[in-house]
């Protein structure tokens, strides 16, 4: 189906409208109405207690640190909050909703129409702005889980096995405009998304634990219509590659219906990374009717001007923010800027790096390079790694003053990382320190050219590759310790002698 149409096709004649709706657990400790713990990989049922549970005569009461976080996360994304919201009941029965209702806010939110700035990379690496319009955040609490096991001939299992260790705990459901057009920006959007509430401290974002859950609305129009097309869902999207790939497939797919006469349903799909194609989950008929209405036993939330401007004061410089900082202050690419503020503990370090005196373009390599390949590999983080920040900027300044060339850094570095310490003291213990008298440079370098004189001759033939060969001899001989842009002239010297 999809090898029919190619991307500048379904560019060129159709484009596709994408909203999306996030689910995020707020990283309490304890569930929105009691005081259950919210810890993940728990036994099964262990994480209960009668109002996450649904028992008859017991009542809420709101934790207060998911109304902060959720305010939080509200004034990080640019939204109005609203002075006077309140909570609902959404009524739907399911196996694992104890109350058979669940509480949630339906036509008074506590944040609404805001926006976050995505950024692409374009193929020269200029970075490629984009505002995506939030309609809303609302709070709410999460449902049970149903395990299916047994083994059935025809259904796959023969019973349903509840845990309702995650019923009541607390979320933040954020809903995008239909502002993104590509598999490519709603992944983008998912994970600046992501960025952002981990630097906040209020989700820790981690998809493989369901505290970051996805769902896609996606139709495709004629260029240059303004009514939208039929909306197809694609529920729990687990990854940003599964989110791109599967709005890239079902643009295609409905693109291709489309131009074959077919007519669209309204429904719902789901994505299966084994066969790389959306299928159908359900037919949704029409809208549900959850008969909302205002939750009896918890009172309205009120939000005071001067709570609002208390929680705004407290929030971090955010990765928008920094990208711009860097590439404006600092003079650091896009593609550098993004690597840096992915993880926020990374953007600390790094300015830390630069604050004790380190020069920002080559704090940006280390980091990115050599320590960031030995975190992944032992599976730490900057947090906990021995080398301090202000260790780092030692060793830089120390390869920008001469004291020691770059293959030493690289050389001494494992050591640092495992025992930290000061890069200075350890190149003196080691008897490291950077050669650069040029006399005994030129005594080394005759000494060297005596010992391969064939080598000599090839070069003064024609061959000049050779001075790399005559360079890696040199340092051979001084244990890397030759200075090697003084080593280079003064070697290109005698070989054009």
């Amino acid at each position: 189906m999809t090898a029919t149409l190619t991307n500048t096709t379904i560019a060129t004649e159709y484009e596709a409208v994408i909203g999306l709706e996030v689910h995020c657990q707020l990283s309490t400790n304890t569930k929105i109405f009691s005081n259950s713990s919210t810890q993940f990989g728990q036994p099964p049922n262990t994480n209960v207690d009668p109002i996450c549970l649904g028992l008859p005569g017991t009542l809420p009461v709101l934790n207060q640190k998911v109304l902060e976080y959720a305010v939080k996360a509200g004034l990080a994304l640019n939204c109005q909050i609203a002075p006077y919201s309140k909570f609902d009941r959404k009524q739907y029965f399911y196996p694992d909703l104890p109350k058979n209702y669940q509480i949630s806010q339906y036509d008074l939110p506590i944040a609404e129409h805001g926006w976050l700035e995505i950024e692409l990379l374009d193929e020269q690496e200029q970075p490629i702005r984009k505002r995506i319009g939030i309609t809303r955040l609302h709070m709410e609490e999460d449902a049970g889980k149903l395990v299916h096991a047994g083994s059935d001939r025809l259904s796959g299992s023969s019973y349903s096995l509840v845990d309702f260790n995650r019923a009541g705990v607390p979320l933040a459901e954020i809903v995008s405009e239909p502002d993104l057009r590509s598999g490519q920006e709603a992944a983008e959007y998912a994970q600046e998304l992501r960025r952002i509430l981990r630097y906040l401290g209020v989700c820790d974002g981690n998809m493989q634990e369901g505290s970051l859950r996805c769902d896609v609305n996606i139709s495709v129009r004629p260029v240059g219509t303004e009514k939208f097309g039929t909306k197809v869902e694609i529920k729990n999207m687990n990854s940003f590659s599964a989110i791109q790939k599967a709005i890239d497939f079902e643009i295609a797919r409905q693109v291709q219906a489309l131009r074959d006469g077919e007519k669209l349903i309204q429904e719902t799909r789901l994505w299966d990374e084994a066969s790389q194609q959306t299928f159908t989950m359900r037919v949704k008929e029409g809208s549900s009717d959850y008969r909302y209405f205002p939750e009896p036993d918890l009172g309205p939330i009120e939000v005071s001007q001067s709570q609002r401007q208390a929680w705004l004061a407290e929030l971090p410089e955010l990765p928008a923010q920094k990208r711009h900082r860097y590439e404006s202050e600092l003079g650091l690419s896009a593609y550098d800027t993004r690597v840096l503020t992915d993880e926020r503990t990374t953007a600390e370090y790094f300015e830390a790096v630069v604050a004790a005196g380190a020069n920002p373009k080559q704090a940006a390599n280390w980091i990115m390079g050599d320590i960031t390949a030995y975190i992944k590999t032992e599976k730490r983080t900057l947090v906990d790694i021995p080398l301090t920040p202000a260790g780092l900027a030692e060793l830089i300044g120390l390869i920008e003053n001469g004291t020691i060339s770059s293959k030493i850094a690289k050389d001494i570095l494992p050591e640092l990382l495992v025992n930290g310490g000061s890069p200075q003291a350890l190149v003196e213990k080691k008897g490291l320190v950077q050669m650069s008298d040029t006399g005994e440079l030129e005594k080394l370098i005759d000494q060297v050219l005596a010992a391969h004189p064939e080598e000599l001759a090839q070069y003064r033939a024609g061959k000049t590759k050779l001075q790399g060969f005559f360079v890696g001899q040199m340092m051979k001989k001084t244990g890397g310790r030759a200075d090697p842009k003084l080593t280079n002239q003064l070697l290109q010297k005698k070989l054009n002698a």
